[in-house]
């Protein structure tokens, strides 16, 4: 019998997550030089440039916010709809999907108004002063307008991944980057727009992306068809559960990102703007290492799934250990080259000098303990591929809400001055994802290596 679209319980475990997980590292790829091309284009802006980057950054943790509820109805909905689809409850997935995409519609409506009305309010709170405060006013403002789209195109895409079609989910994001790296230097620059520009440029590119989703979820050749908008109560549960790890990492960072602002405005003295903007720079630095597990982990979540679904648990141990050592390994290359050649990847930003050595050597804190967080991805990610939220959850907490942000506010204070901003994701890197690795061993590995099931939490 012909094994359906998808299907990956037959086959090497290696080679599937291969064969997903290799065009989500291209997409995630395109979708960094999505993200980061603005700030390019931004930091090498003539005259105001450093200023610029320094009120995109202010920016950063409400445009995490919006990301975070796409996670909180993709993340959930996108494993639920695999479980079910493992154990050949193709109907039931569909009313997953036809769920989670009702529900990113609604809360993008909310979102537009709520952000597009207390953005002055809220971005003053950020860390936004006189100087820096019109540049991520001008930006944020278009940006939120966009915010269906971009819920659009990244909650529903992973339901397109999930569904073995890989190089689909790719063009999504291809799709948008081009669009994107096309149209920056257009409004940016011919049209003398500045950050209002680039903000026009994504929300364009966004809203061609989520056409594209749209466009493929409602046509034949997909193994879930988008066919209604629809609420399922019995459903939503279990999404919103298991979605909320995805949710509350993305709005733990958000919070922290505002804290870490507000910090480095206290103790940066005089340099603070300059302080603000490299921990900018360092976020941009961040997308482009963390973007080949990223890939990895997201193809090796679908596997797990399936095959939890399917009962192959030698399948998920394989899965789990496949993933360890891929970000390991991805890891350690990565920390190596943040640590010694820093400068190549910090100059794309910006020719500021003086604010790419304060990156360098912010960021050299920062990356310490980078290596460490392939544990984390490991962890977190099986217990979001199992249907394991409560844990999921914990951890994701753990790091953020637990380490860094109390971390934040203290390091400082004990003699450590602004670097102690830095030194809080160190710290939280080390605990934080060894204790997400050891717990998800005991709980979940050990059993599976046994070929045993596990009872849910």
């Amino acid at each position: 019998m012909t094994a359906r679209k998808g299907d990956f319980s037959q086959g090497k475990v290696s080679r599937n997550i291969l064969r997903l997980g290799l065009p989500m590292m291209l997409a995630e790829l395109v979708h960094v030089l999505y993200n980061i091309v603005d700030r390019m284009y931004i930091g090498h802006m003539p005259g105001s440039g450093t200023v610029a980057l320094t009120g995109l950054g202010i920016c950063f943790p409400l445009i995490t916010l919006i990301g975070a509820f796409a996670n909180l109805f993709s993340t959930g909905g996108a494993t639920l709809a695999t479980i079910a689809r493992g154990e050949n409850r193709d109907d039931e997935a569909e009313r997953i999907m036809g769920t989670s995409f009702t529900m990113l519609l609604l809360v993008g409506a909310v979102l537009t108004v709520g952000m597009y009305l207390s953005a002055p309010a809220v971005l003053r709170l950020l860390g936004g002063d006189d100087t820096t405060l019109p540049a991520a006013l001008g930006y944020f403002r278009i940006y939120v307008i966009g915010t269906i789209p971009v819920l659009i195109s990244l909650g529903m895409n992973p339901f397109i991944n999930a569904q073995g079609f890989p190089r689909i989910g790719m063009m999504t994001v291809i799709i948008g980057a081009v669009l994107n790296i096309i149209l920056d230097p257009v409004f940016i620059y011919a049209c003398g727009m500045g950050v209002e520009g680039a903000a026009l440029a994504t929300v364009l590119s966004q809203t061609a992306s989520a056409a594209w989703v749209l466009f493929f979820l409602r046509c034949r050749r997909a193994a879930l068809r988008l066919t209604r908008l629809t609420v399922d109560t019995k459903h939503l549960k279990g999404i919103v559960k298991l979605g909320l790890t995805g949710f509350t990492f993305r709005v733990t960072n958000s919070l922290t990102q505002a804290i870490v602002n507000i910090m480095l405005k206290a103790w940066g003295g005089a340099l603070s703007t300059l302080y603000v903007g490299a921990m900018s720079l360092i976020n941009s630095v961040r997308e482009i290492v963390s973007l080949p597990n990223n890939g990895i982990v997201g193809g090796g979540q679908s596997v797990m799934s399936y095959n939890y679904g399917a009962k192959e648990y030698r399948r998920v141990s394989e899965s789990i250990r496949f993933i360890f050592l891929c970000s390991l390994s991805v890891n350690i290359l990565m920390w190596a080259m943040l640590l010694f050649v820093p400068r190549p990847l910090i100059s794309l930003f910006t020719s500021d000098e003086q604010l790419i050595q304060k990156t360098i050597e912010c960021g050299r804190i920062y990356f310490g303990a980078f290596p460490f967080m392939a544990l984390q991805q490991a962890g977190q990610s099986t217990f979001v591929a199992l249907n394991r939220p409560a844990h999921a959850l914990i951890f994701s907490m753990l790091r953020k809400v637990v380490l860094v942000a109390p971390l934040t506010l203290l390091l400082p204070g004990l003699g450590l001055g602004v670097h102690g901003v830095f030194w809080a994701e160190f710290i939280s890197q080390v605990v934080g994802a060894s204790a997400c690795f050891i717990t998800m061993y005991l709980l979940v590995w050990r059993r599976m290596k046994a070929n045993r099931g596990l009872e849910k939490a």
